[in-house]
């Protein structure tokens, strides 16, 4: 995780999940806090994820259409500049 500057905040959990994060972090030898903090940061960096690959999907889309345009046009204008018989 990207060390930046912390923030000291006050989460309510269920129980359940306290004990959860409790454990998590017991296996990476770590605090539950910087468990939070890891996890936090890699759902962020997902979602960032999936809003850059919508992005290329849309202007992929986007460049395809204009491909197509762009054919058709030129298509047309070579044909337009071929002497008729």
């Amino acid at each position: 995780m990207h060390q930046a500057t912390s923030r000291k905040v006050t989460l309510s959990l269920p129980e359940d999940l306290v004990a959860f994060a409790d454990a998590k972090a017991g296996e990476r030898g770590t605090t539950r806090s910087h468990l939070i903090g890891v996890l936090l940061a890699e759902l962020r960096t997902r979602e960032e994820d999936l809003l850059a690959k919508e992005g290329y999907r849309f202007y992929a889309q986007e460049a395809a259409e204009f491909a197509e345009m762009s054919s058709i046009a030129a298509a047309e204008a070579l044909d337009d500049d071929r002497p008729t018989r």
